[in-house]
């Protein structure tokens, strides 16, 4: 299969699951992350960074979502989506080692984080490579 095609399955992959991710966490925080098992409570300051991240990702997954569906903007949604999921897979391996094991759905996290930031990482080497 062509690079660019693959470049743009894992964009679109990419993009959905981070606006998807964004979505919940900005207008349904308690209810996305209960089904991770984490109860947010009604803490107004964890809420609102809470929603904020969520922002910031569905913004992400927005450009990203471009990137698989405009070809001129596909090297910077590589860029974004590897930026994304491994700054949020290695920023969980830091919990880990600082906090402890958390549970099984956030272990599948961390693992689904690392592999889309780093398919994302190959596809934006191969890119670099072939201009």
């Amino acid at each position: 299969m062509k690079t660019q095609t693959l470049t743009k399955i894992a964009l679109a992959v990419s993009g959905v699951i981070a606006t998807g991710v964004g979505v919940g966490v900005l207008f349904a925080p308690h209810a996305f992350h209960a089904a991770a098992g984490i109860m947010l409570g009604k803490d107004v300051n964890l809420l609102n960074e809470m929603r904020s991240s969520g922002g910031m990702v569905l913004v992400s997954g927005l450009f990203i979502l471009l990137g698989a569906i405009r070809a001129k903007v596909a090297f910077l949604a590589l860029v974004v989506s590897s930026v994304l999921y491994l700054s949020y897979g290695l920023s969980r391996l830091v919990s880990l080692a600082a906090d402890g094991i958390p549970s099984g759905s956030m272990l599948q996290i961390l693992v689904l984080e690392l592999v889309i930031g780093g398919i994302c990482a190959i596809l934006l080497q191969r890119e670099r490579a072939s201009r």
